[in-house]
């Protein structure tokens, strides 16, 4: 038996096949058209990256556990990126000098993790990225969530499959410092907890907390303040309040857009003050989509130049498994509009000269690649989801003609060689 290679793609990546890749490209050019109507331009950099740019900012769950790295033959380290985050900050560092701020940018980068697979975790995934750099104002949260908002109309989402979560670093901290008295220099640790607080058992969760330090009667008021939701606002110091720029969407007309949650943390170190997370209300798909948040000194990594920035990805896994569970996938599109089918080999030519102003057009077409009986190219053009082909017989071709059938309902009718594409366009609706 001859020792074939294996066909199955490595671990935790995937492969896409015609039909599902139909799916997915019209699922993201939905998410481009509604991301560029908002004025956002597209850009991209290169999958390998200095491990360094991670190891500054990233989370640490990222940098110790689930890079792939390499050292090159000049032993600089890189990585394959996990995330685009730090690699906009670099570009934009790089360019600054001569983009005009505030920008609007997005991508959609193909990243690398090494995730235990399971649902909603693979070890390749894209991501659509959306960023604003270059303004502190609180417009640019109201801009963020009013574009997700329509991101999910654009993909057929109404509003009751999911919400919008948001939270403050800023209150956050304040929160944990001066209603739960922790100290100023376990806040991260604490926040951590926080993070996980929906995703395990309370015990645990509290010898997790007696491990930090916390008392129990500490431990039980964070709960309390985690379970307070909107209630909490009005307790927060007045100080935090003024620091951050959260609030002051939460007290304007954009307040409808969210629902203000302590328990939304985010685990990158580099969001400084908003955060958010979408999620899906589903019970049989309970979990986050996709999230963000305002991070102020990730460019400064790069550069001095003091330039907040405010973004989210959006992942490819959660986002069609949401779709999938609310039955919101489209349907693949098929693989020619018409099928021009010669009936012997001598006109072979003829049929790709059909072909070539049916495709002026702008009309999918297709023609035989080997030549086949009449009877087998139209059970061919039907399987390929063809809903008209065009028959070019000897006959009619000689008074320069040619035969277009609907392959939905079977009729045909002979039509004038010139007068084909018109016919064929009417005739597909």
């Amino acid at each position: 038996m001859a020792d074939y290679l294996p066909t199955a793609p490595y671990r935790g990546t995937r492969d896409f096949l015609p039909a599902e890749m139909s799916v997915r490209t019209q699922v993201f050019q939905r998410l481009y058209d509604v991301i560029e109507r908002y004025g956002y331009l597209r850009y991209d950099g290169p999958v390998l990256e200095p491990v360094e740019i991670y190891e500054a900012k990233s989370s640490r769950e990222i940098v110790e556990q689930q890079l792939y790295t390499l050292t090159d033959r000049g032993e600089r380290r890189l990585a394959l990126r996990p995330e685009m985050t730090p690699s906009v900050a670099r570009i934009i560092a790089g360019n600054a000098g001569k983009l005009p701020f505030p920008v609007r940018w997005y991508s959609h980068p193909n990243c690398h993790r090494y995730e235990r697979p399971q649902r909603g975790r693979v070890r390749e995934h894209w991501q659509i990225n959306v960023d604003v750099f270059g303004s502190d104002s609180p417009s640019c949260e109201t801009e963020i969530f009013e574009l997700i908002h329509d991101m999910m109309a654009g993909l057929t989402a109404s509003p009751d499959m999911w919400v919008l979560r948001v939270s403050d670093r800023v209150l956050l901290n304040a929160i944990l410092t001066t209603m739960v008295e922790v100290p100023a220099d376990q806040t991260r640790e604490v926040s951590a907890l926080i993070d996980r607080w929906e995703k395990y058992p309370q015990d645990t969760l509290a010898q997790e907390a007696a491990e930090l330090g916390m008392t129990e009667k500490q431990f039980h008021r964070l709960g309390e303040i985690l379970s307070a939701g909107d209630a909490l606002l009005d307790d927060l110091p007045g100080e935090a309040r003024e620091q951050s720029v959260l609030m002051r969407v939460l007290d304007s007309s954009a307040r409808h857009l969210v629902t203000f949650d302590p328990l939304i943390v985010r685990g990158f170190d580099y969001y400084t003050s908003t955060v958010f997370e979408v999620f899906d209300t589903s019970p049989e798909n309970r979990r986050s989509l996709f999230g963000g948040g305002r991070y102020s000194n990730l460019v400064g990594l790069f550069c001095a130049a003091q330039i907040p920035g405010i973004g989210f990805g959006m992942g490819d896994v959660t986002l069609m498994d949401f779709l999938g569970t609310h039955g919101l996938l489209p349907a693949p599109r098929s693989e020619v509009d018409v099928a021009v089918i010669p009936v012997d080999e001598t006109l072979a030519q003829a049929a790709r000269q059909v072909a070539h102003d049916l495709r002026q057009t702008g009309l999918r077409t297709s023609t035989p690649l080997e030549y086949r009986k009449l009877g087998k190219e139209l059970a061919r053009a039907n399987k390929s989801g063809a809903r008209v082909a065009v028959i070019v017989g000897r006959d009619e071709w000689a008074v320069g003609a040619v035969t277009i059938r609907n392959m939905v309902t079977g009729d045909q009718q002979q039509t004038p060689t010139d007068a084909a594409p018109s016919v064929v366009t009417t005739m597909l609706g």
